[in-house]
């Protein structure tokens, strides 16, 4: 299939083009308007330093609908102990910063260049990306953030400093989504650990038909208000 080249006209390929890695297009821009038009068609920005901007759709595509997270008997007792207050938009450039930093660390590559910073921080300004907050003592412990539109969480990355503290996070993420009337998490591509909390793959075809629906539902702009204490969607408890 052939990678698409951007001009500077924000639109893009059909999704239905990318290649048989997930690639559509390269080149563009990162402006609020590209990004939202890119997530509204379940296309998503991923690309390393002095890489130039790659844009994916991946088939098939990890999705975690909120009624279906893992939440085990520990976890459970975890998250009932108190032991981390959750919150929600107060530290978002602190939570992108640490899952940047978490993976430089680690001396894995990462996709959080200045660039990409910057244009989730301009996206969270103006109420379209979110993130929640795992503390523990006063000390932030974990956190992910992500785009919010219509009803999906686009989810774009995750860090913990504290076992267990992401996991809080996520459940705390699915548990205001059920409350709310959300539709689904985009886990983008498979992760061990995302599967394990309930994670699952979907055809490129069914996600996007999926995504067109859901992001006719109104947009929760602004900042969202998570209770301290995650909300523990209804399943079963798996141990």
């Amino acid at each position: 299939m052939p990678i698409f080249r951007l001009s500077d006209k924000v639109s893009f390929p059909p999704p239905h083009f990318a290649a048989g890695n997930g690639l559509l297009a390269i080149g563009g821009d990162l402006s609020e308007s590209r990004l939202l038009l890119a997530y509204r068609n379940g296309i998503f920005p991923w690309f390393s330093h002095y890489d130039p901007i790659l844009w994916w759709c991946p088939d098939p595509r990890l999705v975690l609908y909120p009624n279906e997270v893992h939440v085990p008997a520990r976890l459970r007792r975890r998250i009932k102990s108190g032991v981390f207050e959750v919150t929600s938009d107060t530290a978002f450039n602190r939570v992108i910063t640490e899952c940047a930093r978490v993976r430089t660390e680690n001396n894995e590559e990462t996709w959080l260049v200045d660039e990409m910073i910057e244009a989730y921080q301009n996206l969270h300004e103006h109420g379209y990306a979110h993130s929640v907050e795992t503390w523990c003592r006063g000390e932030l412990a974990g956190g992910l953030y992500g785009v919010c539109l219509g009803g999906v969480f686009f989810g774009e990355s995750m860090f913990t400093r504290l076992t267990d503290a992401s996991k809080v996070a996520l459940v705390a993420l699915c548990g205001y989504m059920a409350e709310n009337d959300f539709d689904l998490i985009d886990c983008q591509v498979a992760t061990g650990h995302l599967i394990w909390m309930g994670a699952r793959e979907v055809s490129r075809e069914i996600f996007l038909s999926q995504v067109a629906a859901s992001v006719e539902k109104p947009t929760r702009k602004g900042k969202w208000k998570l209770g301290t204490k995650p909300l523990i969607p209804v399943l079963s408890c798996r141990n």
